[in-house]
């Protein structure tokens, strides 16, 4: 938007969205301080109506005037009334010279000097991040006994210097992160029970955790949700366009495939020790249905115990804005997986 003077635009500050203007002299400014996140918003004279989260309450419609924030409605005030919630906790870990956001959440009902499974989420993206506002699924997790935990590893969005370009470096840069950020939490967590530790996530999220156990042994189950274990195949089918494997992996197949292959999960499937949970929907353009089919034939092959749950009528969108039904039968399946397992 453009007030005559600024351009206003949105941009993600590290592990918040928020407001800015770009002035006439080059120099920027925040307009939103208060909000963790500004997810719609639009800008008229010199106010701007917006919605986004605080903290762990849902959405609601805020004003931005004048250098101060006015929350308008309070449609999802009584929505929590009577039920309790795990709150992040922010913690930072060096790595590589870089410092990794991260949070933590305990269990509900949690009790001093007692052990937790814990359950490790990495977003989607990789140019995503996390916060601490309030995220379903990982309160889902909490509210049955889980310890989770979650970070912003490089190749997350809102931080500058090159920490959100890993082209080249799929499963080195972020893969050292994660894990790094996972073994200092097992360390300085003591309600986390190291041996009883799950990994899960989302496309690029799905991506990684079927990366990290080709990996490693560590984790002892593990729940790949709508995501890629080939690069090679995954060339010229993905609905993001046809320049996505070569710009992200390194070249084309037919020229260049040695990038692309070596930072495929499947290139390394013979490593797997870790069983595996597959939620793909059969709709799904960004992360087709063939990756997990992929995954799921080479671990049935090696003996691997691995479930693939497939959603019919649904697509990439399955945990945000699938059918309800189809929503909680997904959350069913992690958490009876985990439950299994650890």
């Amino acid at each position: 938007a453009f007030d005559g003077s600024r351009l206003i635009y949105c941009a993600t500050d590290r592990y918040r969205s928020r407001l800015y203007a770009l002035n006439a002299d080059g120099t920027s400014s925040v307009l939103t301080h208060e909000a963790d996140t500004v997810d719609n918003w639009d800008w008229k004279g010199r106010a701007a109506a917006f919605t986004g989260f605080r903290g762990l309450n849902l959405q609601e419609l805020y004003l931005c005037e004048d250098g101060a924030e006015r929350q308008l409605t309070h449609h999802n005030a009584d929505v929590f009334d009577g039920v309790a919630l795990s709150q992040p906790q922010h913690i930072v870990v060096e790595n590589d010279g870089w410092d990794i956001d991260g949070w933590f959440m305990k269990p509900l009902g949690y009790e001093e000097g007692k052990k937790y499974p814990a359950i490790l989420n990495i977003h989607g993206g990789p140019k995503s991040a996390f916060g601490s506002v309030y995220f379903h699924e990982m309160q889902c997790w909490a509210a049955k006994g889980y310890a989770v935990i979650y970070c912003n590893p490089r190749g997350s969005d809102g931080r500058p210097g090159g920490f959100d370009d890993i082209r080249g470096f799929y499963g080195v840069k972020d893969y050292s992160d994660v894990m790094k950020f996972t073994r200092e939490c097992a360390a300085r967590l003591p309600f986390i029970d190291e041996k009883r530790m799950g990994v899960t996530g989302g496309s690029y999220g799905g991506y990684m955790t079927n990366w990290i156990i080709t990996q490693t042994n560590f984790f002892k189950a593990a729940c790949a949700q709508r995501p890629i274990s080939n690069w090679i195949s995954k060339f010229g089918s993905c609905d993001i366009g046809y320049y996505y494997v070569e710009d992200q992996h390194g070249g084309r197949p037919w020229d260049k495939p040695e990038q692309a292959w070596q930072e495929s999960p499947l290139k390394h499937a013979g490593n797997v020790k870790t069983p595996l949970l597959l939620i793909q929907s059969q709709e799904d353009f960004r992360c087709e249905r063939d990756q997990s089919f992929q995954m799921f034939a080479a671990l049935k092959v090696l003996g691997v115990e691995c479930r693939m749950c497939l959603f019919n009528g649904e697509n990439h969108e399955l945990s945000r804005s699938g059918r309800p039904r189809n929503r909680l039968a997904r959350l069913r399946e992690i958490a009876s997986w985990f439950d299994g397992h650890l």
